[in-house]
């Protein structure tokens, strides 16, 4: 998945575009960067700042959206008229949702967005926004408004919604109170999510919050979810910030959850093998990943929908759950209790000559009988995998490479190709594609 940040450059690489491509990077996505000005700031002092070229910030988006496929864009740092004009130029006719984050002033008191900017980042950029996320000043500053209660902040939220952003989240951490609440406005409705307030201060942690929201648009989720999302890694990268420098600690990420990572890019290499739709069941695909010794399906994560074949391509439809996937997800979770080690699998559509190709490559290749299951376990839903699984590993001492079945009465036949990661189970793939 791929993200696109169009901001500042921020040498501390506490926020800007430095900040957001470690936030990127942190949640599995592919960040790539236009930058609008050049900042000089620390920890302790903000210096000056210096607007890229137009024609500079042109150049680099046109060079990014020309060639990759981009599934969600953030806006941060604009600083003038130009800069604003430009960037809503090159995206005013796109698709693709649009974070709009709207930075006027450092944490350590740089001026961000030019006064006489004001006018026009309203007109033009908040009509882009899919969502907004700006703090309770920059809301004051947007609206005109003085917010001092969760009922103003209702009506500033609706005030920019009137201007033209789809949905609005108004961060609440410039509210008194012992908890941070976020209220955010999508869809015409309310709601609001409350955080813990951390006794310290951090630089980075808007950034982070817009950048995390970002990448989980790009994966199809809801505001709402999205927000409940980038709260936590931004409250988490508060309480993690690094005091490296003089002043001010700087906000710090968590590290990726490497399971899904791992597990999106193998579901990405998978739907771009050429000819892959030739192996997609009728019941369609899915592909899992289990963390170490699971101990249900909720411990392995797979699509809450499927791989599914459309003509000669394939369509990944769904996002990835922890306990997204019911059947493949239990012959996985069955495999780990005799052998820990093989943690991933995919379904593939029955073929005898897949099954020469992996007899060819000395493929350790297992089956089991649907037909012969007692009919007690046939009438649970869900269970048969679990005991196709269970009887086809039980006289064997390593793990298999494949296990099939070739059907029951309504039941497609089928094909599981299991390995210890994901990469494992496409690289057994393309030995028998």
């Amino acid at each position: 998945m791929n993200v696109l940040t169009i901001a500042g450059s921020d040498p501390s690489s506490g926020a800007g575009i430095q900040g957001d491509i470690k936030t990127f990077t942190a949640l599995g996505a592919y960040g790539f960067s236009a930058i609008t000005a050049l900042t000089s700031q620390n920890s302790s002092k903000f210096f000056r700042s210096e607007p890229v070229p137009p024609d500079a910030v042109k150049s680099q988006i046109r060079s990014v959206l020309s060639d990759f496929e981009v599934s969600a864009i953030k806006i941060g740092m604009v600083y003038d008229k130009k800069t604003i004009k430009t960037i809503y130029d090159e995206l005013k006719n796109i698709k693709i949702p649009i974070v709009l984050d709207p930075v006027f002033q450092s944490t350590t008191g740089g001026v961000l967005l030019q006064a006489d900017a004001y006018s026009d980042f309203k007109k033009l950029l908040l009509p882009l926004a899919h969502v907004i996320t700006p703090n309770v000043p920059e809301s004051e500053k947007i609206t005109g408004m003085k917010i001092r209660s969760q009922n103003d902040a209702r009506r500033a939220a609706l005030k920019i919604n009137s201007m033209g952003a789809k949905n609005v989240v108004i961060k609440g951490g410039h509210m008194k109170g012992g908890s941070v609440t976020d209220l955010v406005l999508a869809d015409k409705k309310f709601y609001t999510f409350s955080q813990k307030r951390l006794p310290r201060d951090s630089h980075g942690g808007g950034c982070i919050f817009s950048a995390a929201l970002c990448v989980s648009i790009a994966k199809g989720k809801s505001v709402p979810e999205s927000v409940r999302l980038a709260q936590s890694i931004s409250f988490e990268s508060i309480k993690n910030a690094l005091a490296i420098g003089k002043g001010i600690a700087i906000a710090r990420q968590k590290d990726a959850d490497t399971i899904e990572k791992d597990l999106a890019g193998a579901i990405g290499r998978f739907a771009s093998i050429n000819g892959i739709h030739r192996y997609i069941p009728e019941v369609q695909t899915n592909f899992v990943y289990a963390k170490p010794s699971p101990k249900s399906i909720l411990d392995i994560l797979g699509l809450e929908g499927r791989i599914v074949r459309a003509g000669s391509s394939v369509i990944v439809a769904g996002m990835l759950k922890y306990g997204g996937s019911r059947h493949v997800a239990s012959a996985v979770l069955e495999m780990t209790r005799k052998f820990p080690s093989t943690r991933s699998a995919v379904n593939i559509r029955y073929d005898n000559m897949t099954i020469k190709k992996a007899t060819a490559k000395r493929f350790q290749i297992l089956h089991y009988d649907r037909t012969l299951e007692p009919r007690s376990r046939k009438n649970k839903e869900g269970k048969t995998v679990s005991w196709g699984i269970k009887n086809a590993i039980k006289n064997i001492k390593s793990s298999p490479d494949m296990i099939y079945h070739t059907g029951d009465l309504g039941k497609e036949p089928m094909i599981l190709l299991f390995g210890k990661t994901p990469r494992n189970v496409l690289t057994k793939l393309a030995k028998i594609r």
